[in-house]
């Protein structure tokens, strides 16, 4: 059995514990007092945050890809940050890959069980063509998720350099990857649902590592995106 007791993304927020009693105005109230701790919680990961940038700057400009990886919210966070690359960048889309438990339809439709498996990782990571070049991201609110753990040890195994984005501390993919952002916003309003701050917070990093690393490539000038792809119907 998993113990969740030491979890703060699982545990119960007391602040929260007459939340369906509530009249909408005091949940309204509620959620956004709670939000800023998903802004707060990441100040103590200004060092590490900044840790991943370098190692995906570095492959940028080296030819490798940034490769985000995490399962059902983390994992669509992960596309979302991905997919938004090229428009804004002017990059190819498989300049920031995001690969999600269960393939691309698990982003609309959750696939029970992909996030259990070691293997899928892998295998996921071998269809893109995995090279040393590139940097690996995982991404799970609880540290735990066995599709990530078992994508960054394969990467490890590739000589990738790997980094992580967490929300509890002390976790499974903190003892195996060195560069670990911890950003802990502490109990959801809604217990265990972990798709409220822990998602804001990891959205929030997911920017920050996406945007600088672009920066870094030269692809800013001042504060203006100088590479925009503009669509027009």
């Amino acid at each position: 059995m998993i113990d969740l007791s030491e979890m703060p993304t699982e545990t119960v927020n007391k602040n929260s514990n007459n939340l369906s009693s509530l009249s909408a105005i005091e949940a309204v109230r509620l959620f956004n007092q709670e939000d800023y701790k998903a802004v707060e919680c990441i100040e103590s990961q200004y060092e590490n945050i900044t840790k991943v940038i370098e190692l995906t700057s570095y492959a940028l400009s080296n030819g490798g890809r940034i490769i985000y990886m995490g399962a059902g919210t983390s994992g669509r966070l992960g596309l979302i940050d991905a997919v938004e690359c090229p428009p804004t960048f002017g990059v190819d889309y498989n300049t920031v890959v995001g690969l999600i438990a269960g393939g691309d339809n698990a982003f609309i439709k959750a696939e029970e069980g992909a996030e259990d498996s070691l293997e899928l990782g892998k295998v996921d990571l071998d269809k893109i063509n995995l090279t040393n070049k590139d940097v690996v991201i995982g991404i799970a609110a609880s540290g735990r998720t066995p599709y990530v753990i078992g994508g960054l040890n394969y990467a490890k195994e590739k000589g990738c350099k790997i980094g992580a984005i967490v929300c509890n501390y002390n976790s499974k993919i903190k003892e195996i990857c060195e560069r670990t952002i911890e950003i802990v916003p502490g109990p959801e309003v809604l217990t265990g649902s972990t798709r409220l701050k822990a998602g804001t917070s990891t959205k929030l990093v997911l920017n920050m590592i996406s945007t600088i690393s672009m920066i870094n490539q030269g692809k800013v000038f001042k504060n203006y995106m100088i590479e925009l792809i503009l669509f027009v119907q």
